[in-house]
């Protein structure tokens, strides 16, 4: 049979690979074989006896209520669609049409998504940046507050934290500060469904209140993709506008194979959660004890932000004394190692452990670092980049067009230099360093197209920007 799809998923399955990407489950070794078996049997739909998940009165309230009694929320809601679904529907809840929203500038499309669909107008924060690592890093208290004190009228405040490297900002500060101002805090923790279980690990922030956490099980829990869990917590959300909105915005058919994962996720965590997570973090203490020693690569630690903490699962490897990208060194580890890791930007490469990863995954990447420590001829050697390239956070441009207006507006393409002036009708993200530099309704100027252009030159990648140098940008007309 002619199937593309299903035979590229063998294909990969098949050739063994050492797993350090998403989804957290890691081809399976994450859940017991009983879970796995006979997953078509598992496919059903809303018959008698197995609830409804947007009106739930049995067996999925149950469950619901087991995650919040786990992840020490009020209420938690099992979400089918992803985190996406849970973002967008939480500041749909939150932000009337005009409602100003305090929101870090690295925040994921879907929250820009959320902008849109609700009308809010965002009020942009910047994040902290590492320039050895070429990195976004915390959102500051100090920021935060001075974005409450000009927009007395905004009615919450949104991070995302960790951040895709697994950087924690001071989550206790931050939410004590929002909740000084009576405001709503919204938390993009896709990457942080794994904290609540290690004391060894950052705090989650539903354990310092967080009005509304959204959460990935996904990406670092032993559970199927698109799983995720919406947690409230406190009595500041209007609870039954966002059952109302995640019943807009779910599908009408959920996953009951995705919900049933989620379920036994929850139940994986709280019953070898916690050895399993501190079984990971003695393997990663090796490795990161072995490169250290290399004097070629560097590990991202806590001694490298200020003011937050690093979540030591997420392995983000600089590499670039090596005089290669990251890119470089994600095909060298694929091709010569068979690992494949989550993703690359011009000086690291990025992997995610969960509990699913066995002490021999952990070591097999340590052998492959420490051999091209040592091999000048795999990796290169040690030297630096002919042409050192500065990763900067750039100022945040004019927002000319609200961003819920751009989705009515018609556009056009432009050539990278012929946009200069014009209104994007994206999100346009270099990686590195993963913050946008332009968002929706904003204009692009002179900087921006000039830093994409050295970005790309670079090796780096630009979501938003197209193969030809094109982007979407608003019809004149429109404006």
């Amino acid at each position: 049979m002619n199937v593309p799809i299903y035979n590229a998923l063998r294909n990969y399955s098949n050739s063994c690979p050492t797993v350090f990407h998403m989804p957290g489950h890691k081809l399976g070794k994450g859940i017991p074989l009983s879970f796995l078996r006979d997953l078509y049997l598992m496919d059903l739909t809303e018959i008698p006896g197995l609830d409804s998940l947007y009106c739930p009165s049995g067996v999925i309230k149950e469950a619901q209520e087991l995650a919040a009694k786990a992840f020490g929320a009020d209420k938690t809601f099992f979400l089918v669609n992803g985190s996406t679904c849970g973002i967008q529907a939480a500041i749909m809840t939150v932000c009337k049409p005009k409602d100003k929203l305090i929101i870090a500038r690295d925040c994921h499309k879907s929250a820009v998504a959320g902008m849109m669909l609700s009308g809010a107008v965002p009020v942009y924060v910047k994040p902290q940046f590492n320039s050895s690592f070429g990195i976004p890093s915390i959102i500051s208290e100090k920021e935060i507050e001075k974005a409450l004190a000009e927009n007395p009228d905004a009615v919450g405040v949104y991070i995302t934290r960790p951040n895709y490297y697994g950087i924690c900002s001071d989550i206790k500060s931050i939410s004590e500060l929002v909740h000084s101002y009576n405001k709503i805090l919204i938390v993009d923790e896709a990457h942080g469904a794994h904290l609540k279980f290690s004391e060894n690990l950052p705090p989650s922030s539903v354990e310092y209140g967080a009005d509304i956490c959204i959460q990935s099980a996904h990406k670092t829990l032993p559970a199927l993709t698109q799983g995720a869990y919406l947690h409230v917590k406190g009595s500041r959300v209007d609870v039954e506008k966002l059952e109302f909105t995640l019943s807009l915005l779910g599908t009408t058919s959920p996953s009951y194979i995705i919900m049933a994962h989620l379920d036994i996720a929850r139940a994986i965590m709280e019953e070898t959660g916690e050895e399993n997570i501190k079984r990971v973090l003695a393997g990663i203490e090796m490795l990161s004890s072995a490169l250290s020693k290399s004097g070629v690569f560097k590990i991202l630690s806590d001694d490298d932000i200020n003011d937050g903490e690093i979540d030591r699962t997420r392995v983000v490897i600089n590499v670039r004394n090596t005089g290669k990208t990251g890119f470089e060194f994600e095909k060298i580890l694929r091709n010569q190692y068979n690992i494949q890791v989550e993703m690359s930007d011009l000086y690291n490469i990025v992997c995610i452990t969960t509990v699913a990863d066995t002490p021999e995954d952990i070591m097999r990447l340590q052998r492959a670092f420490v051999e091209l420590a040592d091999c000048p001829g795999k990796s290169g050697g040690q030297r630096k980049f002919e042409k050192e390239f500065k990763i900067d956070c750039l100022d945040i441009p004019e927002q000319r067009v609200e961003p819920a207006a751009v989705m009515h507006s018609g556009f056009v393409k432009r050539k990278l230099y012929d946009a200069v002036g014009c209104v994007s009708r994206t999100m346009i993200t270099p990686y590195p360093p993963g913050i946008p530099v332009v968002c929706p309704g904003e204009v692009i100027n002179g900087d921006i197209v000039e830093y994409i252009v050295k970005i790309i030159e670079a090796g780096g990648v630009v979501n938003g920007v197209s193969s030809s140098l094109e982007v979407d940008v608003i019809d004149r007309s429109n404006l």
